[in-house]
Parts: structure tokens; C-alpha cells; sequence
């Protein structure tokens, strides 16, 4: 196993591709939103959105963050990016600014999420955040025209289906919200991805893709790094003193990028569900 410690000054190793379809440039410079943008993920598709041509409008909570994105972009690779980036204020918890931000676009990919980094679990106010700004995102994207959007879900919205006939689980499978001992993670991604099934084929647009993550990991190279990379990070320093007794699939966080612009592009990927995994569950000891 390879292992990355935390640090803004890391280069990254290169990633071995498996023999895919290459994704296509994009021939008349397309602008795609990418909400959280600044976060772990978000960096990474934009990071591939440029590289392929694209144009990106990036959210985010406040534009001082603007400087460090473009440095940190840079850092990860990115070179000439000018005009080709361009930033918006927005927040998931209000109105103002998505209709302006989603103006324009193709494609939105919203991976934003109000859970954050040492943030307690439990916070009913963040679960209501995740549903109401996901349906904020899909109202400006419907009344700019968007094609197709690629909300960025979780595994966790279908590994606690309470009852399977089978071990496998499909696309068809959700989450069972009664169980009272699921997060409020748990619970956010679930009903965020719901209400964007429901408002799809309620308004009959845009199109919708799901991209379903297990663990993400990676080379970290933002400050606004996942909770998962929170508690690799504390292992890594020393903080725990032991390792939890737990096993996670786990996905390269470059791998699920690629992934998300696979969703926006593929025809075949309109109305699919996306899990992605590298391959057999890891445990933490591992």
C-alpha cells in the first residue's frame, strides 16, 4: 500500500491508468460549474476539466479563496490557466449567486458538500444544508438549461439496506433510513440524492448522473481535505493510538474525477447510478 502524508509542498506520483477509452477534448470550449471546487475532489475534476479544454466556473463561499485555488491548481499541474477558470461566490445554505453561476454552463458537477473536516457528526442543520443546497444547485442548473448535471453521492446512500435477498448490491438499493443508528453522513447523502431523482423527474431535466464513491484517497494537495483523509492523516501523526477495526473499499480520488466527467459526457450514463471502487475492501490495519 502506498501511503501519502499530508503536505501542500508533495509531488504527485503518476497514476497508472488501466486501458480505457480515452475522454475527449472538448471542441467548442463547453463551460462546466464545478460546486466545491476548493475541496479534495473538486480540485481534481477541474484539474481534468481544463487539461481536456474545458471551461470551469468554480464555486465558492467566499472569493478570497480564489488565489489560493489557482496556486494550488498550478501546483497539481495545471499550466496557462487564465480566462479558462473563473470563480463565483455561492453558498449551498442561500439563494444568491447559483442562478449567475449556473448561467451558461453545459454541465454542472456538484460535489459540494457542508460536511467538512472535524465537523461532529449529528448537526440535523448540516443535513438539511446537503437537501436544500442540492435542490438550489438543480434549480439554477434547470432554469439555465444545463444538459446534464453529475451530483456526487456516497456508497454509503445503499451499503445500509437493511434487507437483501443477495450480498450484492445494485443500483437499486437505498439506505434504510430507519435504522437509528445511521450518521447524519449517512442520512445527508441519502436524501440529497434522492431529492435529485425526484426533482429530475419532476421538472424532466436536466439530465442526471450519480457518481457513488467508497473511500476516496490520494495525494492531498488542499487544505480542504475529506474526513477520510482527516483519519489516514491522524494515524499517519501518531494521533490514534490504535487502528479502528474497520475495512472500507477505497477508490483513487484521481480515478473517481475521471469518472465524474465520464458521467457528464457518456449518453449512456443519463439517469445511471456510478459506484466506484478500486477493487476488494481494505482494513484500516492494512
Amino acid at each position: 500500500m502506498v501511503g501519502y502524508r499530508i503536505s501542500a509542498q508533495m509531488e504527485i506520483p503518476q497514476l497508472q491508468m488501466p486501458m480505457i477509452r480515452p475522454l475527449k477534448r472538448s471542441t467548442q470550449s463547453q463551460q462546466v460549474l464545478v460546486t466545491g471546487g476548493s475541496g479534495f475532489l473538486g480540485m481534481y475534476c477541474i484539474l481534468r476539466l481544463l487539461d481536456l479544454g474545458y471551461r470551469v466556473r468554480c464555486t465558492v463561499r467566499s472569493l478570497t479563496r480564489e488565489p489560493e485555488v489557482r496556486r494550488t491548481l498550478e501546483q497539481m499541474g495545471a499550466s496557462s490557466i487564465g480566462a479558462s477558470l473563473s470563480f463565483i461566490e455561492a453558498d449551498l445554505s442561500a439563494d444568491p449567486g447559483w442562478d449567475d453561476a449556473a448561467a451558461g454552463s453545459s454541465y454542472v458537477l456538484h460535489v459540494a458538500s457542508p460536511f467538512s473536516v472535524g465537523q461532529k457528526d449529528g448537526n440535523i442543520d448540516t443535513i438539511g444544508i446537503a437537501r436544500s443546497g442540492t435542490l438550489r444547485v438543480l434549480r439554477a442548473a434547470h432554469e439555465a438549461k444545463v444538459k446534464r448535471l453529475v451530483i456526487t453521492s456516497s456508497f454509503v446512500t445503499m451499503s445500509y439496506a437493511r434487507e437483501r435477498d443477495t450480498a450484492e448490491l445494485t443500483e437499486a438499493d437505498w439506505s434504510d433510513l430507519s435504522i437509528p443508528t445511521l450518521t447524519a453522513y449517512v442520512r445527508s447523502k441519502t436524501l440529497a440524492e434522492k431529492d435529485a431523482w425526484d426533482f429530475v423527474r419532476r421538472k424532466g431535466g436536466p439530465e442526471l448522473t450519480a457518481v457513488n464513491p467508497t473511500v476516496i484517497l490520494g495525494p492531498v494537495m488542499c487544505p480542504d481535505y475529506s474526513p477520510s483523509i482527516s483519519l489516514i492523516q491522524g494515524m499517519l501523526d501518531g494521533n490514534l493510538p490504535l487502528a479502528p477495526k474497520l475495512s472500507y473499499g477505497i477508490v483513487d480520488v484521481r480515478d473517481v474525477a475521471d469518472l465524474h466527467i465520464r458521467a457528464m459526457t457518456d449518453p449512456a450514463a443519463n439517469g445511471e447510478r456510478f459506484v466506484a471502487i478500486a477493487g476488494e475492501t481494505m482494513s484500516i490495519y492494512e
